[in-house]
């Protein structure tokens, strides 16, 4: 068994802490947050002994194997820290990895000087739906790939990692080139995941797959998803046929031998899509050879791209990957992003940014 030290006991926090409390390969040895009422709750619904609102103190006593952290994403970089410190194997975290590509960097070469194994949470993957789609891709079904694309009404940082995490794995991962993006809206700039209300771009793979993308209150809607966190699509077009999926409303795909338009139905499952998850961890952690689908050098090649597009924004033009350090891509929209309203794409859309 692997001891597991959960910190952050929000909504993710917990799903985390009951997944691996579920798991038979791992002891849930304690939780953390800096909020006494949420660890007092914690504390009674999974009936752990050791939690402690001194984070640090407890990661020490505690020295798991895997260190957790559920938290907002302006402490990425000092928990990654902490993680290393206490003599973690792996840090498991939420996205986005980081809030620039300084901060991304520094987090890459601390993990690799220390041999620690990260995994990062884009893990709608293991959702039934979007497992068919690149089912359906893999086969051929849909004949060579040349596109693959995303959008979702959710501001960046919450959502546009995932959407360019399920996009290069529709392309089995394939590396980008160079990407090129434009935004607009300030809004979203002070909110605790800080972005631009909209942001659109394409992404030019090595394999000569181009990726397009939408992400934040411009986007189109899905009007048959109901909740601005479910209303994704992702998918891919190929020479003979498109497949793809909806967060929040199934599968759908006109292939070479369908006779016209298939579909199936799923949506997103904390309780689906977490165990599997965390089970991979422990994979992992027996064998270096199994590496996580879900492994902070993905992560960090599809945190490159959102921030190679935001670079572009700024930039006004193409930017080319990989990505070296620079001026933190957030002061730089803050800089170039003119003051006026963003034109939304429908009313349903002015609703969900405003919320």
């Amino acid at each position: 068994m692997y001891k597991v030290l959960v910190v952050g006991m929000g909504k993710r926090g917990m799903h985390h802490a009951a997944a691996f409390k579920a798991n038979p390969r791992f002891e849930l040895a304690g939780v953390a947050t800096r909020d006494p009422a949420r660890l007092e709750k914690a504390r009674t619904e999974l009936g752990v002994k050791s939690a402690s609102t001194d984070i640090r103190g407890l990661a020490q006593s505690i020295r798991p194997d895997v260190f957790c952290f559920t938290t907002p994403p302006q402490v990425r970089l000092e928990l990654v820290r902490l993680g290393i410190e206490c003599g973690a194997k792996l840090i498991a975290f939420e996205k986005p990895i980081a809030l620039s590509m300084n901060e991304a960097l520094e987090i890459r070469r601390a993990v690799r000087a220390a041999g620690v194994k990260t995994v990062v949470s884009h893990q709608h993957r293991y959702g039934d739906h979007y497992r068919k789609v690149k089912e359906i891709i893999s086969s051929g079904g849909i004949g060579s790939l040349h596109t693959v694309y995303a959008h979702s009404v959710g501001w960046m940082l919450h959502l546009m990692t995932h959407l360019i995490d399920y996009m290069r794995w529709y392309n089995d991962n394939d590396k980008a080139e160079w990407v090129m993006g434009q935004a607009a809206g300030r809004g979203k700039l002070a909110d605790s995941h800080p972005s631009p209300d909209y942001i659109a771009g394409f992404i030019q793979f090595a394999n000569g797959v181009r990726g397009i993308i939408e992400c934040g209150a411009g986007a189109p809607d899905i009007p048959q998803v109901d909740y601005w966190w479910r209303k994704n699509r992702i998918g891919a077009q190929g020479t003979e046929g498109f497949a793809e999926v909806l967060t929040g409303g199934g599968w759908r795909a006109a292939t070479r031998d369908s006779m016209g338009v298939i579909s199936g139905e799923g949506s997103m499952s904390y309780e689906h899509d977490m165990p599997p998850y965390v089970d991979q961890m422990a994979d992992w952690l027996d064998d270096d050879r199994q590496i996580h689908p879900l492994d902070g050098e993905s992560a960090h090649q599809g945190f490159e791209i959102m921030m190679g597009l935001v670079r572009s924004v700024v930039e006004r033009g193409q930017v080319k990957l990989p990505l070296g350090p620079g001026e933190p891509e957030l002061d730089g929209l803050r800089r170039v992003l003119p003051d006026k309203p963003i034109l939304l794409s429908t009313e349903l859309n002015r609703k969900e940014y405003l919320s």
